[in-house]
């Protein structure tokens, strides 16, 4: 899905759907009852210019909108079938519960793929992973500075033992990936981690927050994560952008302004791809 969403609209852009009624245009401002109608317009905007939907779960549920997230999620499905959608919940639960996490993901909400946290191992990945068809990407060197607490860590006093987030990345290309259905998570604000984690991770997607507005470097994520063969995409990144393209105007042009901004970020992208 993601490769074919690639090649048809040219793209490795994302548009994360993170809605803050605060921030809505003017004429929608403050109101949560208008998250669909907001979402829906950056969808329609956006469609034939991204490689995937990153409708985040949070923003929806702190408002009492999950029944506008499911229509949200049926609406994504008919206007742009062939872009994948990533339900970014961040679960990372065990047995029983994170079948149900798994469940709410996948049968209610229709979700292609869902961000998932590794730290409990691999009893809070299996479940996702009976969903044939379904993909989930580990949380691996994250783009916020509080990540080095953890993720930076050596795994041992042993010189040279890999860090924490290499072993993440070692464990989702090959034990972990039964059926070819896992990818990683790997900041936009640290370029060489993403090229290091490309070394171990050969052929996985990367889910790659942080440009835009956090700051993150779109021609260096290219260049640090994109592989291909005579201009063939190999190993799928797909990079994040919300804020920037969502707010892009807080006037009645706010959907016309998205997709411009969209426009922008992906021909940014593209541009940084290597030479076929």
């Amino acid at each position: 899905m993601l490769r074919t969403a690639e090649r048809q609209n040219g793209s490795m852009l994302c548009v994360g759907l993170d809605p803050e009624p605060t921030k809505f245009p003017a004429k929608l401002r403050g109101d949560a009852s208008k998250i669909y109608d907001f979402c829906a317009a950056m969808v329609d905007a956006t469609a034939d210019l991204v490689i995937a939907f990153k409708p985040q779960i949070a923003y929806f549920a702190a408002h009492r909108a999950e029944d506008q997230l499911e229509r949200l999620m049926a609406h994504m499905r008919r206007a742009a079938p062939q872009v994948p959608i990533i339900l970014d919940a961040k679960r990372g639960d065990i047995g029983s519960t994170a079948e149900q996490y798994a469940i709410e993901a996948f049968e209610r909400y229709g979700a292609d793929a869902v961000t998932l946290s590794p730290f409990m191992g691999f009893d809070s990945v299996q479940p996702y992973l009976k969903y044939q068809g379904k993909g989930a990407f580990l949380l691996c060197r994250t783009s916020n500075p509080g990540g080095d607490d953890l993720q930076s860590q050596r795994l041992s006093s042993i010189e040279g033992a890999p860090l924490l987030y290499e072993h993440v990345a070692r464990l989702a290309q090959g034990p972990w990936n039964l059926n070819g259905q896992l990818g990683l998570v790997v900041g936009a604000t640290y370029p060489a981690e993403i090229e290091r984690v490309r070394a171990v991770a050969p052929t996985l997607p990367l889910l790659i927050p942080g440009v835009g507005a956090q700051g993150g470097d779109a021609a260096a994520t290219v260049r640090a994560g994109w592989r291909g063969v005579n201009g063939e995409t190999v190993a799928p990144i797909i990079v994040n952008s919300s804020r920037a393209i969502l707010y892009a105007s807080s006037g009645e042009d706010y959907a016309a302004a998205a997709r411009r901004e969209a426009i922008r970020t992906r021909d940014l992208l593209q541009a940084a791809r290597p030479p076929a």
